[in-house]
């Protein structure tokens, strides 16, 4: 019988399970829950990347943009925006959207289908260029292009496949149809163990946003999350710790003994290991926030902070750029100092050796 697991037996099943030995881009995607998260920052790579070169042998920034052409991935939203298996996908559409679109918008949606059914692969350019849909005020208060918003529109509405990447914007082609699933609760359930086996073990609070969010990807059956939540946490493994539940795959035992390397690693600021934010305060007592988004005056440690994991334990977090073709980096600790131990100086000393040749830079 597994024994109770006290809060240190978490942490490390949370960073063990995550961090596992690096694989094939695809088998790591597959170990993530056949997803990974997108974001278009770089600083000083994409989250995507950052992510994944602690996962897939020898990766490169750039390679999942590079490679996942060839390979059966596909970019879609699933609690948030990223790079999904075709067997994760496929238990979302069709989805219904929470904007529905009225005939107007529909009239101007069916012309941008049918470009890019004439071009084959397109671009938004062309498509604006050929339909001269000029520019409208996107969800952030700036300008964009209408035919890009109806692109992304109709991406996310399954009508559409991200074909490739052409320096970073995505290039289009037309979707098969979309046969329902039979059975939409066994749907919900299955992304629900896609989520749970991403980013266990899961305080209960945590595991019921995350069902929630799942709203997101597959709006049609936002009225089955109450039956998915209490389905979840009958049928995973759990624990009271510490007066909170926690939740795991059922076939996973906290305790049994999970190797921990004496490694640095900086981690992305999404990357599953730090991305619930209320889990790493529960796990490491201190709160970390991504402040790209805050205005520069209010930042605590800075625009872009990589964690900073030693072990098992985040200590900290790192600034890290290029300039000049170099590798910089600056880090901070929450203790106010870094561990004066030499096994962690050379294990950092590490970090930044892997860090640069992922750039491509120098130190």
């Amino acid at each position: 019988m597994p024994t109770q697991p006290d809060l240190a037996t978490l942490r490390r099943h949370a960073v063990a399970r995550s961090l596992f030995a690096p694989t094939t881009l695809l088998a790591a995607v597959q170990r993530l829950g056949g997803f990974v998260q997108a974001d278009p920052l770089r600083a000083p790579a994409r989250a995507q990347d950052l992510t994944l070169r602690h996962r897939v042998k020898g990766y490169r920034a750039g390679d999942l943009e590079r490679r996942y052409p060839r390979l059966p991935l596909q970019e879609d939203f699933f609690i948030n925006y990223g790079f999904v298996t075709p067997e994760l996908r496929v238990l979302m559409h069709p989805r219904t959207t929470r904007r529905v679109w009225d005939a107007a918008r529909w009239k101007l949606a069916e012309a941008v289908l049918a470009e890019v059914e004439r071009l084959g692969e397109a671009h938004p350019a062309d498509v604006d260029a050929a339909l001269g849909h000029g520019p409208v005020k996107n969800w952030f208060g700036g300008n964009s292009r209408l035919s890009t918003e109806l692109l992304d529109g109709l991406h996310y509405r399954g009508r559409l496949d991200v074909v490739r990447r052409d320096s970073g914007t995505r290039v289009y082609r037309l979707a098969q149809a979309w046969e329902p699933h039979p059975e939409p609760q066994a749907a919900m359930d299955a992304m629900t163990d896609a989520l749970v086996q991403k980013y266990a073990p899961l305080p209960a609070s945590s595991l019921s946003l995350l069902i929630r969010m799942l709203f997101h990807g597959a709006h049609q059956w936002r009225d089955l999350t109450p039956a998915t939540i209490a389905r979840a946490k009958a049928r995973l493994a759990h624990a009271h710790v510490d007066g909170i539940d926690w939740y795991w795959p059922a076939d996973e035992d906290p305790a049994r003994g999970w190797r921990i390397p004496a490694q640095v690693r900086l981690l992305a600021p999404f990357d599953p290991v730090v991305w619930d934010r209320r889990r790493f305060e529960l796990l490491w007592g201190w709160p970390y926030r991504f402040e790209a988004y805050t205005p520069a005056a209010k930042r605590v440690r800075g625009h872009y902070a990589l964690p900073l994991l030693w072990r098992d334990q985040v200590i900290g977090w790192a600034n890290a750029g290029v300039r000049g073709g170099r590798l910089q980096v600056d880090c901070g600790y929450v203790s106010g100092r870094a561990p004066r131990d030499a096994a962690f100086r050379a294990a950092l000393d590490e970090e930044m050796a892997r860090l640069a040749m992922f750039l491509g830079v120098a130190r």
